[in-house]
């Protein structure tokens, strides 16, 4: 089965990725921090479309009580997504540092719609640790207990 990252996460991946892009065309302090924060910010995303937001994918064939034995690849994300957490929350930080930098640099410079992006941005790591990481987590840990119900195949 392919386990496809929800559509719309995937668009904001991309919307932030083409406002920074924007923001280091702008030059200056801001496409300075705007380049620092793209450094940053890629890997994690990469992280996070490997591991973490593909399960979130499953939700509405769970939620419409569809279960697959190819969906156990799902879990064995989550796992990943487990071990991972204090890489992601490291990142995280990194993040927000360079977020910070970003919304000075446009305060000096007058560019208000760059700090309104690093407001954006600071909610968007709310989002991911408060909603989308638990939310994949518990896609894993249910996709266990129906997965052995089911097949009667159990998971570390």
């Amino acid at each position: 089965m392919d386990i496809k990252i929800p559509k719309a996460l995937v668009e904001d991946h991309k919307e932030i990725h083409n406002e920074l892009e924007k923001a280091v065309k702008e030059g200056g302090q801001v496409g300075t921090a705007a380049e620092e924060l793209l450094k940053v910010i890629a890997p994690h995303q990469e992280h996070e479309e490997k591991f973490a937001l593909p399960p979130l994918g499953l939700l509405p064939a769970l939620v419409g009580g569809k279960v697959d034995y190819d969906m156990a690849e799902a879990a064995g994300m989550t796992d990943t997504l487990k071990a991972e957490m204090p890489r992601m929350r490291a990142e995280h930080k990194a993040i927000l540092a360079a977020v910070a930098r970003l919304s000075e640099a446009a305060r000096q410079e007058g560019k208000p719609e760059y700090v309104e992006f690093a407001e954006q941005m600071k909610l968007h790591v709310e989002e991911e640790e408060e909603v989308y990481y638990p939310a994949a987590e518990l896609v894993g840990a249910f996709l266990k207990i129906k997965l052995a119900l089911v097949f009667q195949h159990t998971f570390p």
